[in-house]
């Protein structure tokens, strides 16, 4: 059965649910297990993409597993993501998502909210048997500076 639009834009919001609750778990069981994710920003002073953070399922994991061991900024922060185009592939049995992604972040002291990061999600969605899965998720970030302490990935 070939999952219709909205099952393939669930993926991708319950993706942005997951990593707001630091649910890594449920994060991690969005993504199928040849999953890879990628975030990168453009320098336009050396003309190349950056690549900030590169790693497969089980490096997430790894990630995620050592993140109460790093001196972090633990304001929480809130994805907005708008799909805007879901091109499905029947051939490949995988779909094309391509999302705007706007991050607020709420600081601890004082509770004030600002634009932490804006950017797009380009997903590549498996949507063969079962319910659909995140294959790779590459982060393209307009936002290129963060300040220090904060690790968990957008």
């Amino acid at each position: 059965m070939k999952p219709d639009r909205s099952a393939i834009e669930e993926v991708v919001y319950r993706s942005c649910l997951a990593l707001d609750e630091k649910d890594f778990k449920g994060y991690l069981a969005l993504c199928a297990s040849e999953f890879h994710y990628t975030i990168t920003a453009h320098s336009p002073e050396i003309r190349k993409d950056m690549v900030w953070l590169d790693h497969d399922k089980a490096g997430m994991q790894m990630l995620f597993t050592n993140l109460p061991r790093h001196n972090s900024d633990h304001s929480p922060v809130t994805r907005h993501a708008t799909v805007y185009t879901v091109d499905m592939d029947e051939a490949s049995q995988q779909a094309t998502v391509v999302s705007a992604l706007q991050v607020f972040k709420t600081t601890l002291d004082g509770g004030a909210t600002e634009l932490f990061a804006v950017g797009r999600y380009i997903d590549t969605v498996k949507t063969g048997d079962g319910p659909p899965l995140l294959l790779k998720r590459i982060v393209k970030l307009d936002t290129r500076q963060f300040g220090f302490g904060y690790h968990i990935p957008f």
